[in-house]
């Protein structure tokens, strides 16, 4: 990797973290509008696994005066079915019909919800909620992006910012642990270039978490919606940007 090279991936690893630390999710999504230019699907998605596991614990212990693991099982059981097969099915997907394919579907509900000046709450129950995960784990086993349907899925069910935390950073915390021990399971995670790629990131990972974790306390639960919303939106747009942009 080249200076140039080197430079982004630090600065999309400190973009992560300050995102997770700021709204408890999104590190994937902000990471892989760049990572997938500059370094393998494989890669991306160790990663963001392997730190994603570094900023769910900080966060969990943020929020844990909001724990409710009851509402937490569904979302786990169906993980544990979606994870394997996503890694499984990792090596047969097209990644750029992946990459494609889930920038616009972020791109299309950030739209619509930010253009809406509320949100009516969406009722839910433990049978929806582990079909959710089953899918959140499947996009999480793809792509190690383990958290967007599930936070979607909790946003829409509405609730104070605490309360929203308390749900889907466990379930980003447990999707991300699964996934980490299934690409380990396959040999990908103990990887020399991964391995290397991981410890030069962490130290801006962890300034980024730091920074975001300073700045969460300053919003409030209708600045925290839409900034989950304009991040999602962004990393929508990261997504489908054409290769050549970064050559």
């Amino acid at each position: 990797m080249d200076g140039t090279i080197i430079a982004l991936f630090l600065v999309a690893t400190f973009l992560g973290g300050f995102t997770s630390g700021l709204t408890g999710f999104a590190a994937g999504l902000v990471v892989s509008g760049i990572w997938l230019h500059i370094i393998t699907p494989l890669q991306t998605a160790v990663l963001i696994a392997a730190y994603g596991i570094v900023n769910q614990s900080y966060g969990i212990w943020k929020v844990r005066h909001a724990l409710q693991w009851r509402l937490i099982l569904p979302y786990v059981v169906g993980g544990a079915v979606g994870v394997p097969l996503g890694a499984y099915l990792v090596t047969y997907i097209n990644p750029a019909h992946l990459r494609i394919g889930v920038g616009i579907l972020l791109i299309a509900y950030s739209t619509y919800n930010l253009a809406r000046p509320s949100l009516t709450p969406i009722k839910s129950n433990p049978a929806i909620n582990v079909g959710i995960g089953v899918l959140n784990g499947l996009l999480g086993g793809l792509t190690g992006l383990g958290g967007v349907i599930s936070t979607i899925w909790v946003q829409l069910g509405g609730g104070t910012k605490d309360v929203q935390r308390a749900i889907f950073q466990p379930v980003l915390f447990i999707t991300m642990t699964m996934t980490t021990l299934t690409f380990a399971a396959s040999g990908h995670l103990f990887n020399v270039d991964i391995l290397r790629l991981f410890l030069l990131g962490l130290p801006a990972l962890l300034l980024g978490l730091w920074v975001g974790v300073r700045l969460y306390g300053r919003l409030d639960d209708a600045g925290f919606r839409k900034a989950i919303l304009l991040l999602l939106l962004i990393s929508g747009l990261s997504l489908v940007v054409p290769l050549s942009m970064f050559r």
